[in-house]
């Protein structure tokens, strides 16, 4: 076991930011913690590396207790926090080198390291560059090779894709997956759903420094009653209609903007079908029908009642 916390409780006055919090992580998973903003995410995560202090509980990594000064266990752990952290009087090469060197003595080692962490996140042609020569993209992968350029065995990323462009996100996400692939047990903060159920093998929810739900995106998509969606544009549809719509069986909700019509099923076999026959029996011309199963904002919704992103 990579990371056993239990009963953990941080609190910030009156304000209970981590309450009675207890999950373990695997070696070789890629665990995501998927909250909105001021769930407990990096509250959490700042306990873990011991830079936060904490009144209940305790932190076991790689099988010992969690201490400020247990660099033992530090020196095979990396940091990629939301903020980005580097040096901008430094090069890109001269920033991955000093973070490296905070834990590999060894020159000929480190310049090893950080070409490998270079290759790794892109970042070849601009070595010499300063940072503030970057874009936000580039400099968020410059955070990243910061962090993991000693080829630690457990990452914490900290929403590492926060403002950056599309194709920087994905590069960004397959590099995660790449880290993954080559040893590293990663610990994935997020609110962007999508990317946590693209590249998490478990994940816990979190809403108030509380731990909600844990499992797979499989396991938690079967905790909820929401079945697949399925929408289509029909301008002609009529209320009686709709309410014969809402009838059908499994149909549990249906819902109408403009021309554009919703449904929950509560399964998923034969309800398009039974959709489409209703819809040709009544003569309803239709457009752009298309179903989908429940997403993870689907499941934090009807657990916490609110939006994932808010």
């Amino acid at each position: 076991m990579i990371i056993e916390v239990s009963n953990l409780k941080k609190s910030y006055g009156p304000l209970v930011a981590v309450n009675n919090l207890s999950f373990h992580i695997e070696e070789g998973e890629v665990f995501g913690l998927l909250g909105p903003n001021g769930s407990g995410k990096t509250t959490a995560i700042n306990c873990m590396l011991s830079l936060l202090d904490f009144e209940e509980g305790s932190i076991r990594i790689f099988g010992k207790e969690m201490q400020p000064d247990a660099y033992d266990l530090k020196k095979d752990i990396g940091v990629v926090m939301q903020e980005v952290a580097v040096f901008h009087e430094l090069t890109v090469y001269e920033n991955i080198d000093y973070f490296c060197g905070l834990y590999v003595s060894d020159k000929l080692e480190r310049k090893k390291l950080v070409e490998e962490a270079l290759d790794f996140t892109g970042l070849q042609e601009f070595r010499k560059f300063l940072p503030k020569k970057l874009s936000g993209g580039l400099l968020r992968r410059l955070n990243i090779a910061c962090g993991i350029a000693h080829k630690p065995k457990l990452i914490f990323l900290d929403e590492p894709t926060v403002a950056v462009d599309p194709q920087s996100r994905n590069s960004i996400l397959e590099g995660i997956l790449k880290l993954n692939k080559e040893g590293s047990t990663i610990v994935y903060t997020s609110h962007y759903m999508e990317e946590v159920e693209t590249i998490c093998s478990r994940i816990m929810i979190i809403d108030k420094g509380e731990a909600i739900a844990t499992g797979t995106k499989e396991e938690l998509k079967s905790m909820i009653h929401l079945g697949s969606k399925i929408s289509f544009d029909a301008s002609t549809i009529e209320e009686a209609q709709l309410e014969k719509l809402a009838s059908l069986p499994h149909v549990t909700e249906v819902k109408k903007n403009g021309t554009f019509v919703t449904l929950r099923a509560s399964e998923e076999n034969g309800t398009l079908e039974s959709i489409l026959a209703f819809l040709k029996a009544e003569q309803i011309p239709y457009n752009n029908i298309h179903s989908e199963m429940p997403t993870l904002n689907d499941v934090f919704l009807e657990i916490t009642g609110k939006e994932l992103r808010d």
